[in-house]
């Protein structure tokens, strides 16, 4: 293992179970699906959250759950970051993306927030936008005048809930070459 080689990898969602299913809690869903692949229980309870330690292909990995909801995920993910001295872009964040169709992966290495508080509250937390994001296509509004806060609240039909769940095992060898250096190459062969 490559020594202080550590990373976080947090799951963006809101915390009660009126939320699970919807397009808001894809984040939580994908890093459910990464801690069944890599056997580790995200239960530990501290940093206003739920997380778990694991270690994958050599690279200490943290998996959180920010309990804070969505809009204050950096409230979460900051102190965690600070108790491990984990630097930003050994953070990965998982979020839903309402600008891409349902399962689209879209994989950056920094950036702007997008309209996503998730990603703006992290980024004024961590003190800048530079750290890796898998953004998860949940779809668009319907219509311009649909209410945003409805629409990411709202469940999935279940085609749409399919096509998210089914890029999954991609979303997770995203995140093993996101950790191993090769950003670019998960960009290349998962940015679809």
């Amino acid at each position: 293992m490559i020594t202080n080689d550590i990373w976080l990898i947090a799951g963006l969602g809101n915390p009660e179970a009126k939320y699970d299913g919807t397009r808001h809690n894809a984040g939580f869903s994908a890093l459910d699906y990464l801690a069944d692949k890599w056997g580790v229980s995200v239960s530990k309870a501290k940093f206003q959250g739920l997380w778990g330690q694991t270690e994958v292909d050599g690279h200490k990995v943290c998996l959180l759950k920010p309990l804070t909801y969505m809009n204050l995920s950096g409230d979460s993910i900051a102190p965690l970051a600070g108790f491990f001295k984990i630097p930003p872009d050994h953070v990965i964040a998982l979020c839903d993306d309402i600008t891409q169709v349902p399962g689209k992966l879209r994989i950056r290495p920094s950036g702007s927030a997008g309209g996503h508080n998730g990603l703006k509250s992290i980024i004024a937390r961590l003190g800048t936008d530079q750290f890796p994001r898998i953004r998860i296509g949940v779809g668009e509004k319907p219509r311009p005048d649909y209410d945003l806060a409805d629409w990411v609240l709202g469940r999935f039909p279940e085609e749409d809930a399919k096509a998210v769940k089914d890029r999954f095992p991609d979303l997770e060898a995203a995140a093993r070459l996101i950790m191993a250096g090769r950003l670019g190459e998960a960009q290349n062969k998962y940015n679809r």
